[in-house]
């Protein structure tokens, strides 16, 4: 018996990595739809303020929040495909000790 196939959760930790990283740097393509049109309706209010020579820091406000949102989710994401590939380690490694635990000897 081999080592339990993680490829695919690997992969999709390595995504997910990366989209945490990109939320961190303030890049857009790893938000969803909803967080997306958060910032860009903060983005608007925030330029609107600014042609009236008002502060923006609502607008700011509501940006970080969306990011700290997304940054929590992503985390969460990392979290639960850690635990998952975990969970599968541990299980063959619990069949392979059985297996070997049964032989004729």
């Amino acid at each position: 018996m081999g080592k339990p196939d993680t490829r695919r959760l690997d992969r999709e930790i390595r995504l997910t990595n990366r989209k945490l990283e990109a939320v961190r740097n303030g890049e857009m393509w790893p938000l969803t739809s909803q967080e997306r049109r958060q910032v860009l309706r903060g983005l608007v209010g925030g330029s609107y303020r600014v042609m009236r020579g008002r502060s923006t820091d609502r607008a700011e406000q509501q940006m970080d929040a969306v990011s700290t949102a997304a940054e929590t989710r992503l985390i969460a994401e990392v979290t639960a495909l850690q635990m998952e590939r975990a969970r599968i380690v541990t299980e063959a490694a619990k069949e392979k000790a059985a297996k070997k635990s049964s032989g004729w000897w």
